[in-house]
C-alpha cells in the first residue's frame, strides 16, 4: 500500500516512510502512524550511492553523516546548532576500577545545549523547514525541551515546549531563557505526551512540527549519528558491546541500526556485538519485561530522580527488546542510590560529569559486570546523553566543601596534617 502526501519536496537519500509492523509504504510527509495497522513509521532510504569517502569528506558535525539521514540538502546551510561529531573518551581509570579491558565513554554533554537531543532535533528541524512548518514544538522530559528551545532560537522559528511540572529546575530555567513558549503540565510525561498528540490536530497549533510526534520518523533518525561517530572514531570498526540509556527506547535501537547499515554499506566489516540497555528501577518497564521474558512492554508510573529517562510507556521498548535480545544483550535497572555512585564515580575517574542519565548506565554497566551478562575483556562503549550540571539536585548532598577554614596557611597545614 502507498499513500502519496503529494509533497514535492527531498529529503536526501530518503525515499519513504514504512511502517514498522505490517511494511506498508508512505510518501513523506508529516506522518508517524501507520493508516492500516497504526504500528509506527520509519525513514526508508535508497543509500545506493553513498560511499564511506562522501561521509569522510564532510564536516565534523552532525551534517558529516547527512548522506545517511533524512535531510533536505539545504538543512546543514541553514541557520542550526550544528551538533554532534563529540568525543569518545578512552576511560582507562574507570575501566581498570571495574576491573574491564577496554571501555570507552561516548560523551555527548558536549553538544551545543549538553545533549545528544541536539542530534535528533536538528533533523527533525531540517524535516519542519522542508514541510513549511513554523514552530518547533515537542513533548519533554527536559533535555529535548532546552534543545528544541535552542534551536528554534538559532533559526529564528518560534517554539512551543510541554513539559512535567516537576522537572529539574536547571532544565526549567534553561529553556524558559529562549523565550518561546513553555507550558508546564500537572501529570507525567506520558500524560504530556498525550496531551501533545491531541495537540496536533487544532487550528491553532497549525504550523506547529511536534518533533517527537508527528516529525518522529525523522526526529528519531538522528541519534544514528552517535552510533555513526562511535564507528568511525573507533577507526571504522565496530565495538564488542554498547551500554545505552533507555527512555523511550529510540536511541538504542537507532545505534544499533546505524552500525548495522554501516556493515551493510560496508563502511565497516561485519562483526558480533552486543547491546546492553539501562533503565533506572524506578522507571523500568523494558527492563522488567526483559527479565519476565515478555514482548509487551507493560506502562509503569515513574518515580526516579532520573527524569530524562522517566517514561513509564516507551514508545519503541518492544524494538528496544528486539535489539537486545538479537545481539545477545540484556536490560538492567539500578536504584537512585546506584544512579549517584555512577555519577560520583565517573566524574572521580574520568572526569566527566554526567546527568542522572549518565549515572544510570555507569551504575547499570557496573551490575552487569557483578551478575556475568557484561563481558569485561571485550571493547566496550557506554553513552554519556547529558551534562551534569542539568541535575545537580542529584548530588546536592555530596557539594559541600571539604572544610571551611580562614585565609591562612597554617589553617591548610593543620588541616592536612589533621586529616584522618
Amino acid at each position: 500500500m502507498t499513500v502519496s502526501t503529494a509533497l514535492p519536496i527531498s529529503f536526501g537519500n530518503a525515499i519513504g516512510l514504512s511502517c514498522r509492523e505490517c511494511g506498508a509504504h508512505y510518501d513523506l510527509g508529516a506522518a508517524y502512524a501507520c493508516a492500516d495497522c497504526f504500528g509506527p513509521l520509519e525513514v526508508a532510504y535508497d543509500f545506493s550511492g553513498v560511499r564511506r569517502d562522501d561521509i569522510t569528506a564532510g564536516p565534523t558535525n552532525i551534517w558529516r553523516y547527512a548522506p545517511l539521514l533524512p535531510v533536505p540538502a539545504a538543512a546543514a546551510a541553514a541557520p542550526n546548532l550544528n551538533p554532534g561529531w563529540t568525543r569518545l573518551h578512552s576511560a582507562d581509570r574507570l575501566a581498570a576500577e571495574l576491573g574491564m579491558r577496554k571501555l570507552w565513554v561516548k560523551d555527548d554533554s558536549g553538544n551545543p545545549t549538553h545533549s545528544f537531543k541536539d542530534r535528533v532535533v536538528a533533523v527533525a528541524q531540517g524535516a519542519a523547514r522542508a514541510l513549511g512548518l513554523t514552530t518547533l514544538a515537542c513533548a519533554s522530559t527536559g533535555n529535548l525541551a532546552h534543545a528544541v528551545a535552542a534551536a528554534a532560537a538559532r533559526a529564528g522559528m518560534g517554539s512551543a515546549v510541554i513539559i512535567p511540572s516537576n522537572l529539574e529546575a536547571g532544565k526549567t530555567v534553561t529553556t524558559a531563557t529562549y523565550g518561546g513558549l513553555l507550558l508546564a503540565v500537572e501529570g507525567t510525561y506520558d500524560d504530556v505526551n498525550r496531551l501533545c498528540s491531541e495537540l496536533i490536530g487544532e487550528e491553532v497549533t497549525n504550523g506547529w512540527g511536534f518533533v517527537n510526534v508527528n516529525l518522529r520518523p525523522y526526529y528519531a533518525e538522528g541519534s544514528k549519528s552517535v552510533g555513526y561517530e562511535i564507528a568511525e572514531q573507533l577507526g571504522w570498526r565496530l565495538p564488542q558491546q554498547v551500554v545505552a540509556p533507555v527512555a523511550s527506547g529510540s536511541l538504542l535501537t537507532k545505534v544499533d541500526k546505524s552500525w548495522r547499515e554501516l556493515a551493510d554499506l560496508g563502511f565497516v566489516s561485519p562483526s558480533d556485538y552486543r547491546v546492553f540497555g539501562a533503565q533506572a528501577t524506578g522507571c523500568s518497564p523494558v527492563a522488567q519485561a526483559f527479565d519476565a521474558g515478555w514482548d509487551v512492554v507493560r506502562p509503569v508510573k515513574p518515580d526516579t530522580i532520573a527524569k530524562s529517562l522517566a517514561i513509564g510507556n516507551p514508545a519503541d521498548g518492544p524494538y528496544a527488546l528486539d535489539a537486545v535480545r538479537r545481539t545477545g544483550g540484556a536490560v538492567a535497572s539500578v536504584s537512585d542510590e546506584e544512579i549517584v555512585e555512577g555519577i560520583r564515580l565517573l566524574a572521580r575517574t574520568e572526569g566527566v560529569f554526567a546527568e542522572t542519565a549518565g549515572g544510570v548506565v555507569v551504575a547499570t554497566l557496573r551490575a552487569l559486570l557483578a551478575d556475568g551478562r557484561l563481558d569485561p575483556d571485550a571493547e566496550t562503549v557506554i553513552l554519556n546523553t547529558g551534562d551534569g550540571l542539568k541535575t545537580l539536585d542529584a548530588v546536592l548532598a555530596y557539594g559541600a566543601p571539604t572544610a571551611v577554614i580562614q585565609p591562612d596557611a597554617d589553617a591548610v597545614v593543620d588541616l592536612l596534617t589533621n586529616v584522618p
